[in-house]
């Protein structure tokens, strides 16, 4: 990778913040990495327009690298397994369902759900390594090594990584619990700061660190 990496924290269904995030990055499709750290879906009202602009970029931007989240996860075990529905319900759910013209009976059947989209999350992978950092949605548990790390502590994680002082061999990229400003610090660095919750969508720009925010 010759250009920057730019991480972008939890999007969940906030379109048109999204949106004014990339042009205020001004992304180079050729040279730059894009890394989105999941929950795309729920909470918000847009959560299919913010599929579609994650697909058109896999497309106009190579580079492109969308985690999974904990938010996809329940949606998947929802929608495909038919799997804690009171737990995805509670998780404003129902936002993602709207956003798709989706009934809870569409829902319960698996029936209704782009197949393209299904595809799409049915692809993220929990993590992104480079040489200096390791991107994840929520976090790692301290003191396991990274590739026995569980997809339930990559994907649901909080205090017990967020506390720790551990050094994880790299600094370790992460949303899924919201600040009020980027947490950063020696091992790591979240960008989770509430846009959903009219807090900003964050990206942070690597190796500079350089904040952008709308």
């Amino acid at each position: 990778m010759t250009g920057r990496i730019l991480a972008i924290g939890d999007i969940h269904g906030c379109s048109r913040q999204l949106n004014l995030l990339l042009d205020r990055i001004g992304i180079d499709p050729h040279e730059d990495t894009l890394i989105f750290l999941g929950d795309y879906l729920d909470r918000g009202p847009d959560a299919r327009e913010v599929i579609d602009t994650l697909l058109d970029l896999k497309t106009s931007c190579p580079n492109s690298i969308c985690l999974q989240g904990n938010h996809e996860s329940m949606f998947l075990n929802y929608y495909l397994r038919g799997q804690d529905e009171e737990l995805y319900l509670y998780n404003s759910g129902r936002n993602t369902l709207d956003s798709y013209g989706l009934t809870l009976a569409d829902a319960r059947a698996g029936t209704g759900f782009p197949e393209r989209h299904l595809n799409f999350l049915l692809s993220l992978p929990l993590c992104h390594e480079t040489e200096e950092f390791l991107f994840v949605h929520a976090g790692l548990r301290p003191g396991i090594p990274i590739d026995q790390q569980s997809p339930e502590d990559l994907l649901w994680i909080r205090s017990e990584f967020i506390d720790a002082r551990w050094d994880f061999g790299k600094i370790i990229v992460f949303g899924h619990t919201p600040f009020n400003k980027p947490l950063i610090e020696k091992n790591k660095i979240g960008i989770d700061t509430g846009a959903v919750y009219g807090g900003c969508l964050t990206c942070i720009e690597l190796p500079s660190r350089k904040i952008h925010q709308v």
